[in-house]
C-alpha cells in the first residue's frame, strides 16, 4: 500500500517549487485572493468562516520564506510501489493511486504554470471514450487550484476546489449586490438564500457535470487542432497574447459542447452560472452571445442562444485555425500580432 502521508509531503513540495517560481505572475491583487484561500484550504476552515486579516499576513509572510527556500530546488520524483515516477507522469502515477482510491494530477496552466495535486478518488467514470476521475478531499496542491483539466485521455474534476471557485462567485456577489447580473438569477433559484451550506452543495453537484461537458468540448477542440496549439501557448507565456489565445480554444470547446448540452436540457441556473464566470475578455470577443444570453433572459426563448452556439462553432474553430497558420509563418512577430488576427463574433 501507498505512503499517502510521504507521497503528499513530496507533492506538496513540488508544489511549492511550482508556486516559488509562477506566483510573480499575476497581479497583487489576483495574488492576494488566491493567497487568502489557499490560506483557508491550508487551514481548513469552512468557505463561510471569518478569517483575520493579520493571522493571513503572517502566515503569507512565512510562505514567501518557504518559497525562497524552494525556487532553485529541481522537482521531486515521486515514490511509488513500482518504483520513482516522474511527477508530470500522471498515467504511470495514477495506474498504482487509483486502485487504491487516490487520484494524482500534474500539468501546466495559465502562464505555463505547472499544477500538481492529490487527492482522494470520488469516483471513476467514462464519457464517450475519456476516463473522467473526480476527487473529494485534497491533500496536496498549489496556489492556484483548476478544478477541471483534461491531460491526455483524462479528465480530472476537483469537487473541493469547484467548492471554492463557486463560493468566490457568491462572496463577490454578496460584495456587489447586482440585481442584474448573471449570480443574482443563480441565487434567486433557491428560496433560502441564507442557506449557503446547501446552495453551495447543490451548485458543486450541478457544475461538476457541466465542467466535465466543457471539459469534452475541449477533448473535440483537441483532435481538431492538434498538438499545435499547446505548442503555440508555450511560445506565448505570460502575455495578453496567451489569455486570448485561451479565450479562443474556451469558446470554441463550449459551442461544441457545453452551451448545445445546457440549451438542449434548459438548465436555466447553470446557464447562468456559465455567463457569471466569462471573464471579461471571452465577454468582449463574443459580443453576439452575451446579446443572446440577454435576450434569453428577457423572452425565455432559448432560440437565439442557439443559433449563436452554432455560428460560434463555425467562427472559433476557423479563428484558432487562422491564429495557427500565422505563427507557423510568422513566429517572433506572432504575439505583437494577434489582437488584430483573432475577429470579435
Amino acid at each position: 500500500m501507498i505512503n499517502i502521508g510521504q507521497l503528499s509531503e513530496t507533492v506538496q513540495k513540488n508544489c511549492h517549487i511550482s508556486d516559488a517560481r509562477h506566483a510573480g505572475s499575476y497581479s497583487m491583487c489576483i495574488f492576494l485572493l488566491k493567497m487568502r484561500e489557499y490560506y483557508r484550504w491550508e487551514r481548513g476552515l469552512s468557505l463561510t468562516q471569518e478569517i483575520e486579516r493579520s493571522a493571513v499576513g503572517d502566515w503569507m509572510v512565512n510562505r514567501e520564506q518557504v518559497w525562497e527556500r524552494y525556487e532553485d530546488q529541481s522537482y521531486e520524483s515521486l515514490a511509488l510501489d513500482c518504483g520513482l515516477a516522474d511527477p508530470f507522469d500522471a498515467d504511470i502515477i495514477n495506474a498504482e493511486l487509483v486502485p487504491q482510491g487516490y487520484v494524482y494530477s500534474s500539468g501546466y496552466g495559465l502562464y505555463n504554470k505547472p499544477h500538481f495535486f492529490l487527492g482522494k478518488l470520488e469516483k471513476s467514470e467514462t464519457h464517450n471514450g475519456i476516463r473522467v476521475l473526480i476527487s473529494d478531499r485534497e491533500y496536496a496542491r498549489d496556489l492556484v487550484a483548476p478544478p477541471a483539466m483534461i491531460l491526455n485521455n483524462t479528465i480530472f474534476i476537483r469537487t473541493e476546489s469547484l467548492r471554492r471557485v463557486i463560493w468566490e462567485k457568491i462572496e463577490e456577489w454578496q460584495w456587489k449586490r447586482d440585481a442584474r447580473a448573471p449570480m443574482a438569477r443563480v441565487l434567486s433559484a433557491y428560496p433560502d438564500e441564507q442557506d449557503l451550506e446547501m446552495i453551495l452543495d447543490d451548485l458543486c453537484e450541478r457544475e461538476s457535470r457541466n465542467v466535465i461537458l466543457h471539459e469534452l468540448g475541449e477533448a473535440q477542440a483537441g483532435k481538431l487542432l492538434g498538438s499545435s496549439w499547446e505548442e503555440m501557448l508555450a511560445n506565448t507565456p505570460r502575455s495578453k497574447a496567451e489569455l486570448l489565445l485561451r479565450s479562443v480554444r474556451d469558446h470554441l470547446a463550449d459551442c461544441l459542447s457545453t452551451l448545445p448540452s445546457l440549451i438542449e436540457n434548459k438548465n436555466d441556473v447553470s446557464l447562468h452560472f456559465y455567463f457569471a464566470n466569462l471573464t471579461s475578455l471571452r465577454k468582449e470577443i463574443f459580443p453576439k452571445m452575451m446579446r443572446a444570453y440577454d435576450n434569453w433572459v428577457e423572452t425565455g426563448s432559448y432560440d437565439a442562444l442557439a443559433q449563436v452556439a452554432d455560428k460560434g462553432e463555425v467562427h472559433w474553430r476557423e479563428q484558432a485555425f487562422k491564429v495557427l497558420d500565422a505563427h507557423r509563418g510568422e513566429n517572433k512577430q506572432f504575439v505583437d500580432k494577434i489582437d488584430g488576427l483573432v475577429l470579435p463574433l
